[in-house]
C-alpha cells in the first residue's frame, strides 16, 4: 500500500472506488486500525489498493443519530474481479472485521461500500433513478447498485472519493466527483 497520497488512474472514469467507515471499536482495535486491517485483507485477496484517502472524522448518518462519530475514507482499487465478485469480497471482509448487520444505519465496526466501478450503471437507468430517490432500498431490490445510489448526497463519501479521482464523472448526472463534493460543501 502507498503512503496514502492520492494517485489518480490514467483514465479516471474507469476508477473503482470504495468507501470505508466505522464508528465502533472491533476486536482489532479502534476504527482506524480496523479499516487499515480491512484494506490489508483486500490486498491479501489480490485486490490492489492503488491509493487511499486520508481518514476523516464525520458525524453519523442520518444526521442527528445518537451514536459516535465515524471515521471515513475511500480507496482506489485495481482488480480483475467483476463487480458482483468485488462486492462479495467487501462483504466477506466486513464480516471478518466483525461486522454484524442488524439494522439500517446502526453503528458498525466496519462498512465497505462499492461506490463506483468505472462507468458501470446497474440496474438500468430508470430503476437506478428510482433507487436513488429512496433513503434505503426496500427489501427485495437489487443488492448491487452502481454507482452507489446515494453517493451524490453524502459528503462523507464524496469528499474522500474526490480526493482520489476528482475527475471521475457520474454516468447519470455527468458531474465530476470534485464538483459534486463542492456542491455539498456549500
Amino acid at each position: 500500500m502507498n503512503d496514502g497520497r492520492a494517485r489518480a488512474p490514467l483514465h479516471q472514469d474507469q476508477a473503482i472506488l470504495i468507501g470505508l467507515g466505522a464508528n465502533l471499536d472491533s476486536l482489532i482495535g479502534p476504527p482506524v486500525a480496523t479499516l487499515e486491517a480491512a484494506l490489508t485483507r483486500l490486498e491479501a485477496e489480490g485486490i490492489r489498493v492503488a491509493a487511499r484517502s486520508r481518514w476523516r472524522r464525520t458525524p453519523p448518518w442520518p444526521p442527528g443519530s445518537d451514536q459516535p462519530d465515524y471515521v471515513n475514507g475511500a480507496a482506489l482499487l485495481e482488480t480483475e474481479l467483476a463487480p458482483e465478485d468485488l462486492l462479495a469480497a467487501l462483504l466477506e471482509t466486513e464480516a471478518e472485521m466483525g461486522r454484524v448487520r442488524e439494522a439500517v444505519w446502526a453503528p458498525r465496526v466496519c462498512d465497505l461500500d462499492l461506490l463506483t466501478y468505472g462507468q458501470t450503471l446497474r440496474p438500468e437507468l430508470e430503476e437506478w433513478r428510482r433507487l436513488a430517490e429512496v433513503s434505503h432500498p426496500p427489501e427485495g431490490q437489487p443488492f448491487l447498485v452502481l454507482p452507489h445510489p446515494r453517493l451524490h448526497l453524502r459528503f462523507f463519501a464524496l469528499e474522500p472519493a474526490a480526493e482520489l479521482a476528482p475527475q471521475w464523472r457520474h454516468p447519470v448526472f455527468g458531474r465530476a466527483l470534485e464538483e459534486m463534493a463542492g456542491l455539498l460543501r456549500g
